[in-house]
């Protein structure tokens, strides 16, 4: 991530509840999918587990992009 988009980030979290109540979700999400990433074989359920994060992730940087859209303008 760029440096300006890194103070915009700061700025959206310190402005906006919503904004850092998802960025910090992503960033939960991002370890719970690295934890799983160091495992050699899932079980099935961790596989759908990992599928489900990667899913709420990107549904969640999806909407950080769009607020921070918002923002931009």
């Amino acid at each position: 991530m760029e440096e300006q988009d890194l103070g915009l980030v700061q700025r959206l979290c310190d402005a906006s509840p919503r904004y850092r109540r998802l960025y910090e979700e992503h960033v939960l999400l991002e370890r719970e999918l690295e934890m799983l990433d160091q495992r050699e074989i899932l079980s099935t359920d961790e596989e759908l587990q990992r599928k489900k994060v990667q899913k709420l992730k990107l549904a969640g940087k999806d909407e950080m992009a769009q607020i921070m859209r918002l923002w931009k303008r």
